[in-house]
Parts: C-alpha cells; structure tokens; sequence
C-alpha cells in the first residue's frame, strides 16, 4: 500500500493497519502486496489474564504491535490529535480521515503526494499515514471488512480476507473486558462470521490467516469448527425439510415447534452451500 503504512509493522501488513504484525506464514498486507511479500512479524508475546479477562484463548499481545500497555491508548490518541500533518489530512479529506474513518486504497501514499504537491513533506505524510493506519478507528473500520477507498472516496477493491481476519484480532486485543465480559467468545463469534464472509474454504482460509500465535490460533480453529457444525445441522434440516413433503417452511417449522424465520435461514444458508 503505502510507504506509510509500510513504514511500522501493519494490520494492514497483517490487516490494513502498519500496528499489528502479521504472523509469520500469514499473506502480505494490503501495503506490502504490491512487492509480493509476506509481512515478517516478531513472535507474540504472552498476555496476562487481569480481571475479567476472555479466558485461555484471549488472544495474546504481539511484540510489534502498537503496545498493549493501557497507559499508551491516550498517547496514541493524543498523537492523532497533535499531529499536524494528520489534522490537515483530516480537512481535506474528512470522509477518509476524520471520526468514522474509511480504508484506504493500496498506493494512497502517492497519490496524496499527487494530489497535494508541495503540502506535505515525505516524511511528515508517513508519519501521519502510520498513525491514522495504526489507530484503533481505523482498525475497526478494517475489522469489519468494509472496501478501501481512493482519495475520492470511491470503492476501489474489497478488503482481503486475511487483512479483516489481523484487524479483528488487534480490535480485539486492545479491548478493556468489562465485568463478567468474555472477549474470547466475542471474538470467537466474529471470526466465525469474518470467515464465513469470506467465501474461502477452509483450507485456502486458514492458508491465509494462521499465524504463530497459539491462543489465536486455538480460538480460530475452535470458530470453525463452530461453522461446520452450524453447518452440519442446516443441511440436516434441509434434508428433513425435503423428506417432510411438507407444503411451506411454516408447516414444516410448526411441525418440530421451530421458529418459522429461524428455519427459512437454515434452509436458505444449506442451498447456498450446496451450490
């Protein structure tokens, strides 16, 4: 993508956003898919259960992620707020760069240099890059797999699977529990829903999204198999369906006391799955 977000360790290397490092084996990050190569990330380090806490599988803080510490939230804000470069960006653009920030398009960093000869220096426009791309608004934006955009605000391409998948997990990671709150099951639920929107099998999914992180590792897989025994009983009431001879989706959900729109899902979701 950019030379800004190519210039720290990215979600966007491991899911749009130069703060999360992707996993060693993972794709290369929206930024670094122009030179073909995976993002190398630095092996994550362990993270401490405190109160509250989403359990064995809360995914682990990564040594080159932006630091998982709670006192660095503020500073991170803070540097969006005192960056001047950021804040110009922000007037010009305040559809891509301002409070519900969008995604940006692989190569953004030149053609801002295109679009405003002479207004940002080098440097001061990578720095910028990086800090939006690194922020947790930014990420969120990722995490849910909206399109990048150009400077016009156009859709340009989709979001790759993998990029949404790091996104998620950095969210994730530097989410506070609140009380009673379990993270992991949160996030367990969203990757079962990241991957199926995917559309990707599951080999070609976990090809482009496992990394080396055990506690992530552990909850992804626990999420798909999630999927395929969500899976697994659609098809069953689609087979029973079939075999009821029943007139409409209603009479056959009246007949195993089921909600009516419940069954009608399952039905819809097992077709789609068979083709």
């Amino acid at each position: 993508m950019t030379e800004a977000e190519n210039s720290a360790p990215s979600a966007e290397h491991a899911a749009a956003v130069p703060d999360v490092p992707a996993p060693q084996g993972a794709a290369a990050s929206p930024q670094s898919e122009e030179k073909k190569r995976p993002e190398g990330g630095a092996k994550p380090a362990r993270n401490r259960r405190g109160r509250g806490g989403a359990g064995r599988h809360q995914p682990r803080a990564q040594d080159g992620a932006a630091a998982a510490r709670p006192e660095e939230a503020p500073q991170r804000s803070q540097q969006r707020r005192q960056n001047p470069a950021l804040l110009q960006l922000q007037a010009l653009y305040p559809q891509l760069f301002g409070e519900q920030p969008k995604p940006l398009k692989r190569g953004i960093f030149q053609d801002l240099e295109a679009a405003q000869p002479g207004v940002f220096t080098p440097a001061d426009l990578k720095l910028a890059l990086g800090i939006h791309t690194r922020s947790s608004r930014y990420l969120q934006a990722v995490s849910q797999g909206q399109p990048r955009h150009d400077l016009a605000g156009n859709v340009v391409e989709q979001m790759a699977p993998e990029h949404v998948f790091h996104a998620l997990v950095e969210v994730f990671r530097r989410r506070r529990p609140r009380d009673g709150e379990d993270l992991a099951q949160k996030l367990r639920r969203r990757m079962a829903i990241a991957f199926e929107a995917s559309g990707l099998s599951r080999e070609a999914y976990l090809e482009l999204v496992r990394g080396r992180d055990e506690a992530t590792n552990a909850l992804l897989d626990e999420a798909l198999a999630d999927v395929s025994a969500s899976n697994a009983r659609d098809e069953a009431i689609l087979r029973a369906f079939e075999a009821s001879g029943a007139a409409s989706v209603e009479a056959f959900a009246d007949m195993y006391g089921m909600p009516a729109r419940q069954v009608a899902q399952q039905l819809d979701r097992a077709r789609r799955l068979r083709g």
